[in-house]
C-alpha cells in the first residue's frame, strides 16, 4: 500500500459512505424492500427502543437530564462532550489546531482525512498498523481507528499511549476514533482520554453501531477540559434532539442488555469470518469483516444484482461486509457468495437467532 501526500484543498468532493441504499436501489433496479444491506457495520440487533413520553418531544433538551452522568458510568471518564454523532465531532476537532500536518493512519474512516483537510492541513494517508512509522514522519497529529474502519487492525493500549505522548511533546494530538470497540470496551482509551496522565489524547465514541442506533445522532468527545469548552461553545446549545438523548441514556444504562448482546455478536462476527475466508479476509471486528479482492468490484456488483449491498473501497480493492439480520438473511448472502466466488455453505447456527433477535 503506498503511500500519499496531500496540500490542503478546499475542493474535493464530499466522501461516499455506506448506507445509500436508496441510490443502490435505483441503480440496480431493485426496490428498496427488498435489499440485505450489509453496507454500514450497523448492528443489525440494535437497543430496543422503548416508546417514548410526549414530554420527549415537546421540551428542549436539557443536559441535567441524566445523560452525561450515563455516559460518564458507561465510558468510565467524566470527561465527555455529547455531539450528534461523533461526525459532529470529526468535522469539528480540525479547526481548534493552527494548519499543519497531520498522519492519517490509511484506509480509514474517510470523513477524517476530509475534515483535516477542509480546514487547510496538509494530509498524509499512511497504511493502518505502522503506528510506528506514522511517527516517525515527524507530523504534528496522528489519527486513527481502534479497531480500525475497514481493515479491523487494533491497536495496543500501551504503544497509543506512548505515541500520544511523543506527540504532545511536539504540541501535537492523538485522535483514536473507537466506534467499533464496544464490543471490547475493555481496550477502550475512553477512561484515559483528556486526563493528566493523557491530555492530548482525544477519544471519539459513538452510538451508532454497538447499539444500532446510527438514526439517532449521539456520540461522545473525550478530551481535556479546554478543548471540550471550545467545541462546546462552536456548536452550540441543543446539539443533539431530546428523544434521541432520552433513548441514549436509557441504553448507556442497560447493563444487561449490554453484557448480553456481546457475545451474541462476538459469535455472529466469527460466523461471518468463517464465511468470507475464501474470499480472502483482511480484517474484522464482531461487526463486520472486509475482504481485499482484485474481483474486488465485480464481487460488489454482482451481490449487488442480487440485492445484498456491501461497501466497495475503490481505491485499496476492499468490500466490507456487515452481518446478516436472521438465518434467513444469513443464507441468502451464503447463497450469493456461492455463485459468485464459490463459497463453501456456512454452517447454520440457530443459537444465534436467539440472543440477538
Amino acid at each position: 500500500m503506498q503511500i500519499e501526500e496531500m496540500t490542503p484543498s478546499l475542493g474535493y468532493k464530499v466522501p461516499e459512505h455506506g448506507g445509500r441504499l436508496r441510490a443502490a436501489a435505483a441503480r440496480y433496479g431493485i426496490p428498496h424492500s427488498e435489499w440485505l444491506d450489509l453496507s454500514t457495520g450497523v448492528s443489525p440487533f440494535g437497543w430496543p427502543v422503548p416508546m417514548l413520553t410526549a414530554r420527549a418531544w415537546a421540551r428542549l433538551p436539557e443536559e441535567d437530564d441524566g445523560l452525561e452522568d450515563a455516559a460518564a458510568a458507561y465510558y468510565g471518564n467524566s470527561n465527555g462532550l455529547a455531539v450528534a454523532g461523533s461526525q459532529a465531532a470529526i468535522q469539528a476537532l480540525p479547526a481548534f489546531f493552527p494548519r499543519s500536518s497531520v498522519v492519517c493512519l490509511s484506509p480509514l474512516y474517510n470523513e477524517h482525512p476530509h475534515a483535516w483537510r477542509a480546514h487547510g492541513h496538509a494530509v498524509r494517508l499512511h497504511p493502518s498498523g505502522d503506528l510506528r512509522g506514522a511517527l516517525a514522519f515527524g507530523s504534528q497529529h496522528i489519527v486513527l481507528c481502534n479497531p480500525n474502519n475497514p481493515t479491523g487492525h487494533r491497536y495496543d493500549a500501551p504503544e497509543l499511549l506512548e505515541v500520544a505522548a511523543s506527540l504532545r511533546a511536539r504540541g501535537g494530538v492523538l485522535v483514536v476514533d473507537e466506534a467499533f470497540i464496544d464490543v471490547n470496551p475493555e481496550e477502550s482509551l475512553a477512561p484515559i482520554a483528556g486526563s493528566d496522565a493523557a491530555p492530548n489524547l482525544i477519544v471519539l465514541r459513538s452510538l451508532g453501531k454497538f447499539f444500532g442506533l446510527a438514526g439517532a445522532r449521539v456520540g461522545f468527545l473525550f478530551a481535556s477540559t479546554g478543548l471540550r469548552e471550545r467545541l462546546a461553545s462552536r456548536l452550540g446549545p441543543w446539539t443533539i434532539a431530546g428523544p434521541s438523548r432520552e433513548v441514549a441514556r436509557l441504553a448507556l444504562s442497560d447493563r444487561s442488555w449490554q453484557q448480553d448482546m456481546r457475545p451474541c455478536l462476538r459469535a455472529a462476527g466469527l460466523r461471518l469470518v468463517q464465511l468470507l475466508e475464501p474470499l480472502g479476509v483482511v480484517g474484522a471486528t464482531p461487526l463486520f469483516a472486509t475482504v481485499f479482492q482484485s474481483r474486488a468490484r465485480e464481487v460488489h456488483d454482482e451481490l449487488a444484482k442480487a440485492g445484498i449491498f456491501t461497501r466497495y473501497f475503490k481505491d485499496h480493492a476492499l468490500v466490507r461486509f456487515g452481518l446478516p439480520d436472521s438465518e434467513e438473511s444469513w443464507e441468502r448472502l451464503t447463497a450469493a457468495l456461492g455463485r459468485v466466488t464459490r463459497a463453501p455453505e456456512c454452517p447454520r447456527q440457530d443459537k444465534l437467532a436467539s440472543p440477538c433477535a
